[in-house]
């Protein structure tokens, strides 16, 4: 337990902190699984309202990840890794709907 004042408050401002970046990776990770889905069915099948709504999930996903990144809660690596992920997991489907 804090035993000055200051130590409390440190405490205090850590856990608030802590609050914070567990919701900010929670809903990146949500983020993530819902555009893995969308991608999984737009794969099995193609069409361009799946790719539109594909499109959608990719762009929520991106934002939420760059305002951690922005936010301190996730390291820019770790931010630009996620990112990569979720483009490579749509690449091919884009070259072979474009074949």
């Amino acid at each position: 337990m804090a035993n000055t004042k200051s130590a409390l408050k440190r405490a205090q401002i850590g856990e608030r902190n802590r609050l914070r970046n567990k919701a900010y990776k929670s809903a990146v990770r949500t983020l993530m699984k819902k555009y893995f889905s969308a991608v999984d069915v737009y794969a099995a099948n193609p069409n361009s309202e799946l790719e539109q709504e594909v499109q959608v999930r990719l762009s929520e996903a991106v934002s939420k990840i760059d305002k951690a990144v922005k936010r301190g809660v996730l390291h820019p690596n770790n931010g630009a890794r996620k990112k990569s992920r979720l483009a490579r997991k749509l690449k091919p489907l884009a070259q072979a709907s474009a074949q």
